[in-house]
């Protein structure tokens, strides 16, 4: 059976809720997976230990990557395979140009074959939805990339 990891980095909370939405999809879906919150003070799993890896971060400061979350790519010290991106912004600080340009920049660095989930600050309503149609789209992606 494949196991993901999903490494995330909250200080509000909205990029812990869309985790927390993606976790109740792969368990629905019986998916196995490890989370970890970047900055929580444990050891950083291994990716290569997993199917693929999700990360995902919230925008700070004009569209930068929290410290933290660099700070955990550089630990890893290289770029997994199958890095699927997920994150929250608010349009309100920088419009649409700036909107989760964290996670935009992240699925580049990763070279990331699907398309990053972006959610404007909390996953309610429409935005939940589009979170689990995300993850379900994420084992349905990397099922495809195994044959």
């Amino acid at each position: 059976m494949v196991s993901f990891l999903i490494a995330y980095s909250s200080w509000s909370g909205n990029t812990k809720e869309v985790a927390e939405i993606i976790e109740e999809t792969f368990t629905k879906m019986n998916v196995s997976f490890t989370t970890y919150r970047i900055g929580g003070g444990m050891a950083i799993p291994n990716p290569s230990d997993y199917g693929a890896m999700l990360l995902g971060s919230f925008t700070w400061e004009k569209g930068s990557t929290p410290d933290e979350v660099k700070d955990f790519v550089a630990e890893l010290g290289y770029k997994p395979p199958n890095v699927y991106v997920f994150g929250t912004g608010d349009t309100q600080f920088g419009g649409d140009e700036l909107f989760c340009l964290a996670s935009v920049k992240l699925a580049r660095f990763y070279h990331s074959q699907f398309p990053p989930l972006l959610i404007e600050q909390s996953p309610r309503g429409e935005q939940e939805i589009k979170a689990i149609n995300w993850a379900e789209g994420v084992v349905t992606n990397w099922q495809y990339l195994q044959k």
